[in-house]
């Protein structure tokens, strides 16, 4: 039987051997205290009796009023005294436990030896494992920071390419607007100086008409149609004169008149005038090659 057991069994019989002496303590004690207690009563003590005699039909009531009333219980026994209990055989002495074998506490020495150095075995392992996890999450997060930085370099290359990029997109478009607004100022420029060209080339050539025999010829019409329908006033002299400005559309239409002066300067005199020019409407149209005049500056001098 391996040591274990017997030390198991060993340990059991102690167990039952303590729980029968306690019980059999137990019914010891238990029929001591009742012998006690019945050796030590108080012993019964007699008590005088006075008498006296009684009417015998009295007692007769007595008996009559007994026997209406219950009778009184008996009395109780008193307890039997407990035998003392016969003591019990002393148990015999239980031998200890069988020395151990030597060879068997050798086997279990070595058996706890490689016990220890399995674990101390495992442990080694268990750390060497953690330096290489630690290891590799020092290598991994070195390597993800470096990746990190090179993503963060890279993308800072690119935000400046971007930004360098945009800004020269950007000056170029205010380059070329500035070019073409340039270049339209230019157009409008060389526009305008050639509207101008042309304009003063038309005053030149309308002055020139305005200018000419036939021209003035057209005019003098003008002034000879008016005159026609001039009435004199009273106020009127020889040789007046009025300056007059026209304004005319194509047809010779007047649409209005104006009197700038007259010698001698009178209103009645500058109405005469102006009626006649609206009562000469329309006017006589210009001769071809000669320039329509929409507004006309006239000379009204009926005596000449």
């Amino acid at each position: 039987m391996p040591p274990a057991s017997r030390q198991s069994v060993t340990k059991g019989r102690w167990r039952a051997v303590a729980l029968s002496l306690l019980v059999h303590a137990l019914i010891v004690a238990a029929a001591v205290l009742g012998w006690f207690t019945w050796k030590h009563e108080p012993p019964m003590q007699a008590l005088a009796v006075e008498g006296s005699l009684v009417d015998p039909r009295e007692i007769q009531g007595i008996e009559k009023l007994a026997e209406a009333s219950p009778e009184p219980p008996p009395p109780e026994p008193a307890p039997e005294p407990v035998p003392e209990p016969e003591p019990e055989p002393t148990p015999p002495e239980e031998q200890g436990p069988p020395k151990p074998d030597p060879a068997e506490i050798e086997k279990r020495q070595e058996e706890e030896r490689q016990a220890a150095e399995k674990l101390e075995q495992e442990k080694q392992q268990l750390e060497r494992e953690k330096e290489q996890e630690q290891l590799r999450l020092d290598a991994e997060k070195k390597e993800a920071e470096k990746q990190a930085a090179a993503k963060a370099a890279a993308d800072k290359a690119a935000a400046e390419k971007a930004a360098a990029e945009k800004k020269a997109a950007e000056k170029k478009k205010a380059e070329e607007a500035a070019a073409a607004k340039k270049e339209a100022e230019e157009r409008a420029r060389r526009a305008a100086q050639e509207e101008l060209r042309r304009s003063l080339e038309a005053e030149e050539r309308g002055n020139a008409a305005r200018n000419s025999a036939e021209a003035n010829r057209w005019h003098a019409s003008i002034v000879a149609k008016i005159a026609r329908a001039w009435i004199r006033p009273p106020s009127a002299v020889a040789g007046t004169t009025c300056v007059v400005s026209v304004t005319q559309v194509l047809g010779g239409e007047v649409t209005r008149v104006s009197v700038q002066g007259c010698n001698p300067d009178e209103a009645a005199l500058r109405q005469s005038v102006e009626n006649a020019v609206l009562a000469a409407s329309p006017l006589p149209t210009p001769p071809p090659g000669v320039p329509f005049e929409r507004n006309l500056e006239l000379t009204f001098a009926p005596d000449r």
